[in-house]
């Protein structure tokens, strides 16, 4: 190939499905840790996400996806058809972006840590950073950040100072004393939920933010709603888990998190009690491309949700489908 950033013209892939031209994937000579290379050893193509990190390689029966990692652990997965049968008996939603309105906030932080190590208080993120800061684990934004702008830094060095602007930040808003709507809940999603509840499905909510800061915020936004809480009203809930820091246990989640599938397989399987055999009978809702191959790796199908960065991130085509409301998919799965 002449270019490794050629647009997928559409087609028929095994697993993926019908993708059309506006699938946001684009063509590339091979994986990028050199193992599979299109025309070799039965590859008909490598294709990749627009923002490259998830790549499909693609046989004549199968399909795998290579998901690269910042911070060097890359795996590889399956991938598997995915439809939705009705009745459905489950419902698997993203936090940030998705429930919650959070996402200039947690960018916020990143822009803090960074400008930090920097010792520039005036530096902001560019625009073309937005894919690499939202919908990852912390450790991935903020390995962004190093390589673009501070190669000099470590990852250590920089989640000690996230956290430091973390705990101030989220201290300022319990105290009525921090940024303004901060967490506000996205417009539609209180009369979604309920609509969900009263059709009997199971709920479960997903985020690949660490539970010290994820907690708080639905739990704010639970406030806001007069939903009683979170604990209380969804089937289930998992978040990254516990930060890993000197002096403290820390749980898995910084290098497994979104697009890695076990979060949203977690929530299901363990938390929900479904069988993978059952997984056409559920759907995940998230507006990030990381949260949609996520999604698709576990197995579901995947709803994206406007105002995210699914177009930016080239995964519009992972999408089974792609709604601007609440409202459009309470239509689509009723």
């Amino acid at each position: 190939m002449e270019s490794t950033t050629e647009t997928f013209q559409g087609g028929i892939l095994p697993g993926l499905g019908e993708m059309a031209k506006d699938s946001g994937l684009i063509e590339i000579a091979a994986c990028s840790d050199g193992f599979y290379t299109t025309g070799k050893n039965g590859v008909i193509r490598v294709l990749a996400t627009g923002d490259k990190k998830v790549e499909f390689i693609i046989f004549e029966s199968k399909t795998i996806a290579y998901v690269n990692s910042a911070m060097g652990y890359p795996a590889y997965y399956p991938v598997h058809d995915t439809r939705i049968e009705k009745p459905l008996e489950a419902v698997l939603m993203d936090l940030d972006g998705t429930t919650v309105r959070s996402e200039e906030f947690w960018i916020w932080i990143i822009q803090l840590t960074a400008a930090s190590l920097l010792d520039n208080p005036r530096f902001e993120l560019e625009d073309s950073d937005i894919p690499f800061v939202s919908g990852h684990s912390v450790s991935e934004h903020l390995q962004h950040c190093i390589k673009k702008y501070c190669p000099d830094k470590s990852v250590e060095e920089a989640r000690t100072s996230y956290f430091e602007h973390t705990h101030r930040e989220m201290q300022a808003i319990m105290d009525g004393k921090g940024r303004k709507n901060a967490f506000v809940p996205s417009p539609g999603i209180k009369e979604f939920l309920l609509e969900l509840k009263a059709k009997g499905l199971k709920l479960g909510l997903v985020t690949s933010g660490l539970y010290e800061k994820a907690y708080p915020e639905i739990l704010s936004a639970f406030k806001t709603l007069d939903l009683g809480t979170p604990d209380d009203f969804y089937d289930a809930i998992i978040t990254a888990g516990f930060p890993l820091r000197k002096g403290s246990c820390g749980t898995l989640g910084e290098l497994s998190p979104k697009p890695h599938p076990w979060l949203y397989a977690e929530v299901a399987r363990v938390g929900l009690g479904l069988d993978f055999s059952q997984r056409h009978n559920v759907i995940g809702i998230e507006d990030s491309g990381a949260g949609i191959a996520s999604i698709r790796l576990a197995g579901f199908a995947a709803i994206g949700i406007e105002d995210g960065n699914i177009v930016e991130s080239g995964t519009l085509g992972l999408c089974n489908h792609f709604c601007e409301t609440f409202d459009e998919i309470l239509k689509f799965i009723s």
